[in-house]
């Protein structure tokens, strides 16, 4: 069972990978990821900025696509909703650590 998960969870991650190699869609998903995650919190508190955040974190992430000339991969398969954050983190981690010998 694990190693079925695993490779779901790399199928997930590859094809999440193949629709975003455009640096312009990247980097707005850089930003528009965590804008969307925040805006959960923050709507709890302040209703128009965390709508406010919700939506522009949003237009970030399709004018992204438009760059990147694809469709959000989330139109076919509703997990990359959590797989996109999963990214986001991955790539944060990665800047912040960064493995010795690169």
């Amino acid at each position: 069972m694990a190693n079925d998960m695993e490779t779901m969870r790399k199928s997930f991650s590859e094809i999440y990978r193949e629709k975003h190699q455009n640096r312009i869609n990247q980097a707005l998903h850089t930003i528009g990821i965590p804008m969307i995650v925040v805006s959960l919190v923050i709507f709890f508190f302040d209703w128009r900025w965390g709508l406010g955040l919700f939506i522009l974190g949003w237009v970030l992430q399709f004018v992204g696509h438009l760059f990147e000339g694809n469709q959000p991969a989330f139109f076919k398969n509703p997990i990359y909703l959590f797989v996109g954050p999963l990214w986001w983190v991955k790539k944060l981690i990665k800047n912040l650590f960064p493995a010795k010998g690169r």
